[in-house]
């Protein structure tokens, strides 16, 4: 490859997919949580596309959708329609999608994000509502070839469409706007958006250009990430690639491309040379939607407290790091359950910042190991606000360790079981008896004559290996500030 003397601009626009969270199909009364049945059992005429059969609109797929729209600061239609788009793929079961062309339910917002270079705002095109289609089932049989099946379970499921301007002017970017866009919508409740499941898909739209240039050049599509890395490391392959081809005097083609996950590249899947003629034109059997104003003005009032204002206002009322807010309010049910945790402990009204740090702390450090470790949410855990409260108020009160604490934590997380119990029936309780440490101290010190040695040459980590040794001793009773203050103590008094 030849050097480039040309800086290059990277240009990406998102597409995001979101199946919303309602309880029937967007447009019949089938069961529209298709996950763990089996195939083609939640199926009727409407979703089947059979000849005559009549789609109803789901009330609440239209309100998750303003809802969503006034979350990201758009403004929302008060007359809209939906439109038949016609193509032939064959997991379309009726030959064509009921979607929105022209006049979508929402428009012209914004999202801000954490940008390369600080905080930026991604403008967002629209947000539409339309149908999922069926899923197929690629087989590859030893006898009988290749072939493929069609499981409807999926088809007529309630997807939300959110389109945003070519904004993104990097994979980090990207990475950042679909994490805060899953968030935003995770807390008002539309979604699971769990990209493994499907129900949060991602394409991206992705060209590069000469930096100060405004005009746009070829661009790909880029489709197949199902996870954040994914959507990450194949932006990132991409721009690379068109990068190389511009470099070597090539010409980049426009295409669909697919993400392969297991050689980190991008392929070639189809070619758009020429825009698809949908032929959209306004879908005969559903009539055009208002949507009245005073209902949205009902919806918004529902809107809960979006991530960001709780993030500040952790950062506000409970003097916590940036970094550590924004960990704690990636997920509603983790801030909920921060905020509740709080609210239990005992504390002075001028010692608030103390416990929301250490509860915090106990949060991002080891509940998150656990779950992550037993790989389930906090909300499906046995843990309660109520123990991590408790738990923060034996380590104030010096009944337990901080090494105590954690093995508490443990059987608590796992057996549902308060730490007061615990402690109780473990005989878990600090060790504060100064004879008692006393004796376990002189022990170590005896033992490690070497680390006696190093702490009377100035090094201070020896003091800590000797710590360590007295945990040891009294199976992590005992009370560590105490214990150091002997070890000092006792190691000055042999000189």
């Amino acid at each position: 490859m030849k050097p480039s003397a040309i800086e290059y601009e990277t240009i990406i626009g998102l597409e995001v997919h979101v199946q919303l969270k309602t309880v029937s199909k967007m447009f019949c009364s089938c069961r529209a949580n298709y996950q763990k049945v089996a195939p083609n059992n939640l199926v009727c005429p409407v979703c089947l596309g059979l000849p005559g059969a009549l789609p109803v609109i789901n009330e609440k797929a239209v309100r998750y959708t303003v809802a969503t729209g006034l979350a990201l600061n758009c403004k929302i239609a008060e007359n809209t329609k939906f439109d038949r788009k016609n193509y032939p793929y064959p997991d379309l079961m009726k030959g064509y999608q009921i979607s929105q062309f022209d006049n979508p339910i929402a428009s012209d917002g914004y999202l801000e994000i954490e940008g390369e270079y600080g905080s930026r705002f991604i403008r967002i095109m629209r947000v539409h509502l339309e149908e999922d289609v069926a899923k197929l089932q690629h087989v590859q049989d030893p006898v009988k070839g290749k072939y493929s099946l069609v499981d409807v379970n999926r088809s007529g499921v309630p997807l939300m469409e959110i389109v945003g301007h070519p904004d993104l002017r990097s994979p980090l970017e990207a990475r950042n706007y679909l994490t805060e866009l899953r968030t935003i919508l995770q807390y008002i409740g539309v979604t699971t958006a769990n990209m493994q499941e499907g129900s949060f898909r991602c394409d991206a739209n992705v060209s590069i250009r000469p930096k100060g240039s405004d005009e746009y050049m070829t661009r790909t599509e880029v489709k197949n990430m199902n996870s954040f890395r994914a959507v990450y490391n194949a932006l990132e392959y991409e721009v690379s690639r068109q990068r190389s081809i511009v470099d070597n005097d090539g010409k980049v083609e426009q295409e669909t491309r697919g993400w392969v996950e297991e050689r980190s590249v991008t392929v070639s899947q189809r070619s758009k040379e020429y825009a698809h003629d949908y032929r959209f034109f306004p879908e005969p059997d559903l009539p055009p939607l208002k949507i009245d104003c005073e209902w949205v003005e009902h919806i918004k009032a529902d809107l809960p407290e979006l991530p960001g204002d709780r993030r500040q206002r952790f950062v506000d009322d409970y003097e916590l790091s940036l970094y550590d807010a924004k960990q704690l309010t990636a997920y509603k049910q983790l801030a909920d359950f921060f905020e509740d945790s709080v609210s239990l402990c005992t504390y002075e009204e001028d010692n608030l910042k103390n416990v929301s740090k250490s509860v915090g702390n106990w949060m991002l450090g080891d509940v998150t190991r656990l779950i992550n470790v037993k790989d389930v949410k906090i909300g499906e855990t046995k843990l309660r606000p109520s123990h991590l409260a408790q738990l923060v108020r034996l380590i104030d009160k010096g009944v337990l360790s901080s090494t105590l604490a954690k093995s508490v934590l443990e059987e608590c997380f796992d057996t549902g079981v308060c730490p007061t119990e615990i402690v109780a029936n473990k005989g878990y309780n600090q060790i504060n008896d100064l004879s008692v440490l006393r004796s376990a101290v002189l022990h170590s010190v005896k033992e490690n004559p070497k680390a006696v040695r190093d702490y009377l040459n100035g090094k201070e980590m020896a003091a800590q290996f000797v710590l360590g040794q007295v945990m040891k001793v009294t199976k992590g009773k005992a009370n560590p500030n105490l214990v150091m203050k002997l070890i000092k103590e006792i190691i000055d008094e042999s000189v």
